[in-house]
């Protein structure tokens, strides 16, 4: 399937700001399931553009600003192709088939940082959580997993929330609600408490079933490793293992580490900022692009968002 992805941010300032360097996290990964086929970058102010790699081999693009300005749009647009129709086709190892099993050695030290546990106090309340609810527990690994899936999509009540941040585990499930972004840190902390590998995905999904005339936001999920199998995707929102509609963009041990965009502004007097942010997703037949990378003037986008002086523009987008 090809994608055409559009994502759009804007802020405005009632007064003109000095932009400090912004790190993007917004172009897709590629792997053997996934192309990106193009993928431009459009700012205003007009700005330079280094592409790196990151501590978790992501691909950020840090941007820097010379002009001063009473606006930070940034819209990028891509092609991507995806391959990923079958979200079961995968060999689970014969030690790791039934759960709970421990990882070989070489394994527990690659995966160290995905393995480590929330603090004591809240793995305590996590597995209390789960005992009245995560009642049937298959020893089939896979099975294991998908009911783990479901009895956190089943228990927690999806809640789109704007505001920046993200909720910690313990507060999901006392407030039994929370976005993508909170059902994923949840599930995060819930299987390595269990003793399984997990890491925090940001990116895109598409959904054939959303009006295209309305904006839609960027996604959160999570990935598990397998022994055989390695990174699997798998979505608590929508209590799902992912398939070809998913589009990450970055990982990390930690959510906040990859929040779409993230900067900051200078100002000597205090400055009102408003966000707007729109995400457009739509199949195609063909790409008719090449891959490329500009920095020029983008388009007005809807909506609004407040923010304030000298704050992080992490617009994060996981609704």
């Amino acid at each position: 399937m090809n994608l055409e992805i559009i994502h759009t941010t804007r802020y405005t300032y009632d007064c003109p700001v000095q932009l400090h360097p912004h790190l993007l996290y917004l172009r897709p990964r590629e792997n053997s399931l996934l192309h990106v086929e193009s993928f431009e970058l459009f700012l205003q102010p007009a700005g330079t553009i280094h592409w790196m790699r990151d501590d978790f081999d992501n691909i950020p693009a840090s941007i820097h600003y010379a002009a001063i300005s009473d606006v930070l749009e940034i819209r990028s647009e891509c092609v991507v192709k995806t391959t990923d129709l079958a979200p079961f086709d995968f060999m689970v190892r014969d030690y790791a088939r039934t759960f709970p099993f421990a990882y070989e050695a070489l394994h527990q030290f690659n995966l160290s940082l995905y393995l480590a546990p929330p603090p004591a106090d809240v793995q305590e309340a996590l597995e209390a959580w789960l005992k009245s609810r995560f009642i049937y527990r298959p020893t089939d690994t896979v099975a294991w997993l998908f009911a783990l899936i479901r009895t956190l999509n089943e228990n927690v009540r999806y809640e789109r929330r704007d505001e920046q941040g993200i909720q910690e585990p313990l507060e999901t499930i006392k407030l039994n609600s929370g976005s993508c972004r909170d059902y994923a840190t949840l599930f995060v902390a819930c299987a390595r408490t269990m003793g399984m590998a997990a890491r925090f995905v940001s990116g895109y999904l598409y959904d054939p079933g959303l009006d295209p005339s309305l904006p839609g936001d960027m996604h959160a999920w999570v990935e598990v490793f397998l022994p055989g199998a390695g990174w699997r995707g798998i979505d608590p929102t929508y209590g799902i293992f992912c398939h070809n509609y998913y589009v990450p963009v970055a990982h990390a041990v930690v959510a906040e580490s990859i929040n779409p965009i993230q900067g900051s502004f200078y100002s000597s007097a205090p400055v009102l900022a408003t966000l707007t942010s729109d995400v457009r997703i739509r199949p195609i037949t063909t790409t008719g692009k090449s891959p490329t990378a500009a920095a020029n003037p983008a388009a007005p986008v809807m909506g609004s968002q407040s923010n304030s002086q000298n704050l992080s523009t992490d617009a994060g987008g996981l609704a």
